[in-house]
């Protein structure tokens, strides 16, 4: 069985059960999760695991309107945490990062040519929470075969996206889903898990069962 650790926690979402959601889902393909919401510790050294998965909002809150949650919110990743992860890389391992992986780590300059893209403030938004149809593209394993599919969500919009991403799922226009090798490992991002009603979608579910085997350079089974 395949290890897992997601980096969980932060503001305006319900992590706690979002990434019990995720787990449930992981775990129907043989991989166990262990969830902190310690993101500095548990990167403080390199985990046993074979994935790491990002489901967190953890930024430095440079904004004004953030101001007074910044004593008990801001976060800066720590260097020892950034060479852990470019590390597992190194190693082949696997990079999963959820929804709002894309504002997370702000300080960290590297961070979106890792993820092959970020959140721009003030660019960068999102409607409000409701009802969205998603377009799957492209024969990728991830999602060849699967059909569009509605969900409700946050759909990120305005992201700064690297120019060699190819989007393997869209809402509206906005590109949700990419996966990219990086350095000797994979990574992929999923904008959509707000809430769990994300992850009670069956595509949605399918994809992300996907994109761990595939993480994991397991074989994919397209039918799934």
């Amino acid at each position: 069985m395949a290890r897992n650790l997601i980096l969980s926690g932060g503001l305006f979402h319900d992590f706690a059960a979002t990434s019990a959601a995720l787990a449930e889902v992981l775990a129907e393909v043989g991989v166990e999760s262990d969830i902190t919401e310690d993101i500095a510790g548990a990167l403080s050294e390199p985990p046993e695991v074979q994935l790491i998965t990002v489901n967190a909002l953890r930024w430095q809150m440079t904004q004004d309107r953030f101001a007074d949650l910044r004593g008990e919110w801001r976060f800066g990743l720590p260097a020892e945490a950034r060479a852990t992860l470019l590390d597992h890389l190194d190693r082949g391992g696997g990079l999963l990062c959820m929804h709002s992986a894309s504002i997370c780590f702000d300080d960290w300059q590297g961070w979106p040519r890792v993820l092959g893209g970020c959140w721009k403030w003030p660019t960068s938004h999102h409607p409000p929470l409701g009802w969205t149809s998603v377009r799957v593209h492209g024969k990728h394993p991830v999602v060849e075969g699967l059909r569009d599919f509605d969900v409700v969500d946050e759909v990120y919009s305005d992201l700064h996206v690297l120019p060699d991403v190819e989007p393997l799922a869209s809402a509206n226009g906005q590109p949700l889903v990419w996966a990219r090798p990086v350095r000797r490992g994979r990574v992929l991002y999923d904008a959509l898990g707000h809430d769990t009603r994300s992850y009670d979608n069956e595509i949605h579910r399918t994809l992300l069962r996907r994109a761990a085997l595939w993480l994991l350079k397991r074989p994919v089974i397209v039918g799934d």
